[in-house]
C-alpha cells in the first residue's frame, strides 16, 4: 500500500523515523547537541548542504525532523521548521520574509503577542501593519498597498471564535501577488488545512493541540519549500529551535491528535448547546452552531467545530469575574487546547490593557468569556459551568 494512501490517523502513527541497529518500536530520544563526521570531505560536503544530514541541533534534530515531517505531510506542505514557542514560530516567520519598508495586512483579531509585535515591535524596523475588519471582508483590498507583502490572518480567531473565509484569502493573495499566513492554531491540520485554499504558510502554536496536555511548549511553521528555506536560514542563526525533547513530545502526541479532537469537538458542541440556552448568557459562539455568523463558511472549510466555545455572560466585566471567582473544577489558566477544560475572561485579564474601543474592534465584549473544553465526563463541566453563572 501506497504510504501517500494511508489516512489522517495511519500517517499520524506510523510516519516515523528508521530504526536504528536496536530496532526499538517507539521512536528513541536523540539528546545531543550535535553530531560527528566521518572525515574532513563529509565534514566539508555536510557544512556546504551536500549532503542532507544532521549537523547540530540549532540546525535539525531526528527528533525535530520526525515532528516536522508528521505536520508537513498533514498539512498538504512541502517544508517546514520547528519552533521553541508558538510565537518564535510567528516571528521567526515575518521577520525572515520581511524588511524595512514592507507592510503588513492582517485581520483584526490575532492573538494579543502577535498584535504587539505588529504594532510594539515591527514599526521600529519600518515595517507597518494595517487591519482589516473580518466581519467585512469586502474592505480587504482596499488595504492592500504597493509595498504590502503579507496577509495574515487567524481562523478560528481568538478569543471570539470568529471565521475568516480561507477560499477568499487565497484568491486575494493570489490576484496581489502575496503571501497568504495562516495561524491553523485552534484548527489543527486534522480540521483544517489552509493550503488547500491558497495559504502559502501555516503557522501553529503547538503548545495547544498538538501536545494536548499542557506539558511542553513548541511552534512550527509549514509550507511552500522556498519560502521555508529562507525561514530556516533565518532561524538556524537567531537559534529559535525547538529542543528535541519537546520535539519528541509532540510527535508522540500528534498520534493521538484525530482521536482526541474528535472528543474535544463533541464536548464543545455540547457545552456551546448547553450555553446557547442559559438565561444568563446573551450569545453564544461556537463555529458549527448555526448561530454563528459565519456558520456556513465554517461548515465549508473546517471538519469539526474545534474545542473553543466564546460566549459573552450578562453583567460585564464585573458579571465576568464573578463567574471565575465561582468556577470550582475548570481551570483558571491562559493556556488552551488542554485534556482540562480552561475558562478565561480577557476582558479582565488577557485584553485588560485595551481600551473598551479596541476590545470591541476585535469582537472582545466586558463579558465575553473564552472556553478551551476539554476531555472530561461532559457533563460534569457543564454542571462546572452552570453553577458559576448563577
Amino acid at each position: 500500500m501506497n504510504e501517500q494512501e494511508f489516512g489522517f490517523e495511519t500517517q499520524a502513527i506510523r510516519n516515523q523515523l528508521e530504526r536504528t541497529q536496536f530496532l526499538e518500536h517507539s521512536v528513541p530520544l536523540y539528546l545531543t547537541s550535535s553530531f560527528v563526521f566521518e572525515d574532513a570531505e563529509d565534514m566539508r560536503a555536510s557544512f556546504a548542504e551536500e549532503k542532507d544530514r544532521n549537523i547540530y541541533s540549532r540546525y535539525s534534530n531526528p527528533n525535530t525532523n520526525e515532528f516536522i515531517d508528521k505536520v508537513r505531510k498533514m498539512e498538504g506542505a512541502e517544508a517546514g521548521f520547528a519552533f521553541a514557542s508558538g510565537m518564535a514560530a510567528v516571528y521567526s516567520t515575518f521577520a525572515a520574509l520581511l524588511q524595512s519598508g514592507d507592510h503588513i495586512v492582517s485581520a483584526s483579531s490575532v492573538f494579543g503577542a502577535t498584535h504587539s509585535l505588529f504594532i510594539n515591535f515591527f514599526p521600529k524596523w519600518g515595517i507597518e501593519t494595517s487591519y482589516f475588519d473580518l466581519t467585512k471582508p469586502e474592505t480587504i483590498e482596499s488595504f492592500i498597498k504597493p509595498n504590502t507583502k503579507i496577509l495574515f490572518a487567524e481562523s478560528p480567531t481568538n478569543p471570539a471564535v470568529d471565521i475568516i473565509d480561507l477560499e477568499l484569502l487565497g484568491a486575494i493573495a493570489k490576484k496581489h501577488n502575496l503571501i497568504l499566513i495562516i495561524d491553523n492554531c485552534f484548527a489543527t491540520p486534522y480540521i483544517q488545512q489552509p493550503i488547500k485554499w491558497g495559504a502559502h504558510l501555516v503557522v501553529h502554536s503547538a503548545t495547544k493541540l498538538m501536545d494536548g496536555q499542557g506539558r511542553v511548549l513548541g511552534g512550527i511553521t509549514v509550507g511552500e519549500a522556498e519560502l521555508i528555506q529562507k525561514i530556516y536560514l533565518f532561524s538556524r542563526l537567531t537559534g529559535p529551535s525547538l529542543s528535541p525533547f519537546n520535539a519528541w513530545v509532540l510527535s508522540k502526541s500528534l498520534e493521538t491528535l484525530a482521536i482526541r479532537l474528535d472528543r474535544h469537538c463533541e464536548n464543545a458542541m455540547k457545552v456551546a448547546e448547553f450555553l446557547e440556552n442559559h438565561p444568563n448568557v446573551n450569545t453564544v459562539k461556537y463555529p458549527f452552531l448555526k448561530s454563528h455568523p459565519q456558520y456556513e463558511i465554517a461548515k465549508k472549510q473546517m471538519k469539526l467545530g474545534g474545542n473553543i466555545v466564546a460566549f459573552e455572560i450578562k453583567g460585564g466585566i464585573e458579571a465576568g469575574r464573578a463567574f471565575l471567582n465561582k468556577i470550582k473544577l475548570c481551570s483558571l489558566s491562559p493556556n488552551l487546547g488542554d485534556t482540562r477544560t480552561i475558562v478565561t475572561h480577557p476582558a479582565s485579564t488577557t485584553h485588560s490593557k485595551l481600551t473598551v474601543e479596541e476590545r470591541l474592534a476585535v469582537s472582545i465584549t466586558d463579558g465575553l468569556v473564552r472556553v478551551s473544553v476539554g476531555l472530561e465526563t461532559v457533563e460534569d463541566v457543564i454542571a462546572d459551568l452552570e453553577q458559576a453563572l448563577y
